[in-house]
């Protein structure tokens, strides 16, 4: 008997035919979902802007994966709802319908906020708060939920009519959010704390970094972040460091150190004045100028305080060393020495052969500076060693400046250490080097020949060593 002419019985039709109708039933369900949702064109849709944020607005890209991975699930759960309805399972399909519906309009919510405040107002030159943001997409989130409440057919009017206990318990629960909420309401409302701002609160001090419905996060100095909840900021006292009406951004430092009563403080003063005022220092205001002040006396020292304005507050430490090293050379040049604890015991007996001796190898060492100045080689032995006599040690820093352009010449410098570089002033206020100076060099001699003001800076290049 041929195969071909094997004819099939009702049953092998049944067999064949059953899941066949069955997958039809399936599509046509999947039809029809597509065409009640408008499934198709909102999805070229997404695709389109989704890939042109990708290409456009690179830092957003996670949170654009993000949405569209909650799309396609929705569209997952849109075919899963139409094989639950090809089965017969309708309460199962509705869940499925609702659940991709609200997944999906999620996800476009995110989209949408990514393509309106990063491209369009960004177009636009317009800077949003990041609060406003979060409270659009919070907003979308609750028209979903109205949505797929009236969907379900629930009235709206009737849930705000008969249930008001519910909705007292649902505020009393949250109102720890909605505090926060309009915490940061006012905050950006007010402006009174804005991104970029430096703020202490409680002990926490740094740099606003962004204010969110929620939170504030700081910044911190020491490389952390701190959030702070907005209802928080709003109760608690918020300093803001370096905000003054009409005022540049900048904040006043102290910068303590301690010189012995026995030392007048008009000396020190000076001293420290001239060392902080006489060159730029990076970082600090020109105005007002960095000064120094008497701040209190203690059992056995002056106790002194420099004050400078900050101009970048994310420096203040490394700022404040450059200070006291400024402060530390120029008290070493004015022969003060920093104060010692009074119970501090000295155990070295200085006999007169070793003072002696300390003096002859002090008095070798300015010998030995003075012979390399030509100027004073004309002079006998017994002349050099008068003038090696009076000689007097001037350290100085680096960046500090030796000699300042239009001051009053009335000393030579001898560099025994270090090295220096000679530059002037031009009338339209440039700077213009003309020499570099080393060890065994000199300069002043013209002004102090002359008595004409001095004709040029020197500024130390290197912690520098001279007598004058």
């Amino acid at each position: 008997m041929s195969i071909l002419s094997i004819n099939p019985t009702p049953a092998t039709l049944v067999a064949i035919g059953g899941p066949l109708l069955a997958f039809e039933g399936l599509w046509e369900d999947i039809k029809a979902v597509a065409s009640e949702e408008n499934v198709v064109p909102v999805t070229v849709g997404f695709l389109l802007v989704a890939a042109l944020l990708i290409r456009y607005v690179p830092g957003e890209r996670r949170r654009i994966r993000a949405a569209a991975a909650l799309f396609a699930f929705s569209l997952f759960l849109i075919l899963i709802s139409s094989i639950f309805g090809s089965s017969g399972y309708e309460s199962a399909r509705t869940g499925a319908r609702h659940a991709a519906f609200l997944i999906g309009g999620i996800a476009i919510i995110h989209v949408i906020s990514i393509l309106i405040f990063d491209v369009l107002l960004g177009l636009m030159r317009v800077q949003t708060p990041r609060i406003l943001r979060d409270l659009v997409v919070a907003f979308g989130y609750v028209g979903i939920g109205f949505a797929l409440l009236s969907r379900g057919g629930v009235s709206l009017s009737s849930i705000i009519t008969t249930s008001a206990v519910l909705t007292a318990v649902i505020a009393f629960a949250l109102q720890d959010t909605l505090g926060n909420i309009m915490g940061g309401l006012a905050l950006q409302m007010e402006r009174t704390i804005e991104v970029g701002d430096w703020v202490k609160i409680d002990q926490s001090v740094g740099r606003v970094k962004e204010i969110r419905w929620r939170h504030t996060a700081i910044e911190t100095r020491s490389w952390d972040t701190v959030i702070i909840p907005n209802s928080v900021m709003i109760r608690n006292h918020v300093l803001i460091y370096g905000r003054r009406t009409g005022q540049p951004v900048q904040h006043m430092q102290w910068v303590y150190f301690n010189v012995d009563f026995r030392i007048q403080p008009t000396d020190v003063i000076w001293a420290v004045d001239e060392a902080l005022q006489a060159e730029p220092i990076p970082r600090v205001a020109a105005e007002p100028k960095p000064h120094c002040i008497l701040y209190d006396f203690k059992e056995s020292y002056c106790h002194y305080a420099a004050r400078y304005w900050l101009t970048e507050l994310a420096f203040d430490s490394p700022t404040d060393s450059i200070i006291r090293t400024r402060i530390y050379f120029a008290l070493k040049r004015a022969n003060i020495p920093l104060s010692i604890p009074a119970h501090s015991i000295f155990v070295t007996q200085e006999s007169e052969e070793r003072k002696e001796l300390k003096h002859e190898k002090e008095i070798a060492h300015r010998l030995a500076a003075v012979s390399n100045v030509e100027l004073f080689n004309s002079l006998n032995e017994h002349e050099q060693r008068l003038l090696a006599e009076r000689l007097q040690p001037a350290p100085f820093t680096k960046g500090e400046a030796m000699m300042r352009q239009g001051t009053e010449a009335h000393r030579l410098y001898i560099i025994t250490l270090g090295s220096a570089r000679v530059h002037i002033s031009t009338e339209d206020g440039v700077s213009k080097d003309i020499a570099t100076l080393k060890t065994g060099d000199f300069f002043g001699e013209m002004g102090l020949l002359t008595g004409e003001r001095r004709t040029a800076t020197v500024t130390a290049l290197e912690d520098s060593e001279c007598y004058r």
